[in-house]
């Protein structure tokens, strides 16, 4: 679909080049092609046809890059399962029972901090 965008590209901006260098040199290309006076309808013809050359090219590159996002989205959910299997295989998940997190002893004043006590009014 690139291809044909840049192709469609290609043939816009020749389009518009042919018809900008007829317009230039009316006065001596005009005679030839049988057209003395520029007539509205010719006019409308040309603006119709470079807008649907023009609207076909970009037409093309929106289809292109749609495929694109769509291509990249897949790449990042295809990276982001990799990454979860990557921190699994490197993180394996312990069983409850096997390797217990050590709890502190809240009596155990081994710091430099010693225990709070609690004062009341009597």
């Amino acid at each position: 679909m690139k291809k044909i965008a840049f192709y469609l590209q290609i043939a816009l901006l020749i389009f518009f080049l042919v018809f900008l260098m007829f317009f230039i040199f009316f006065d001596t290309l005009g005679s030839t092609f049988g057209m003395d006076p520029i007539l509205a309808e010719s006019m409308v013809k040309v603006f119709l046809t470079g807008t649907i050359v023009f609207l076909a090219a970009w037409g093309a590159m929106g289809i292109h890059q749609s495929g694109l996002n769509d291509k990249i989205k897949k790449m990042e959910s295809e990276m982001n399962a990799l990454k979860a299997k990557l921190y699994d295989l490197e993180h394996p998940k312990t069983k409850p029972g096997t390797n217990p997190i050590p709890q502190k002893n809240q009596e155990d004043s081994t710091g430099p901090i010693r225990p709070r006590q609690n004062f009341t009014d009597q």
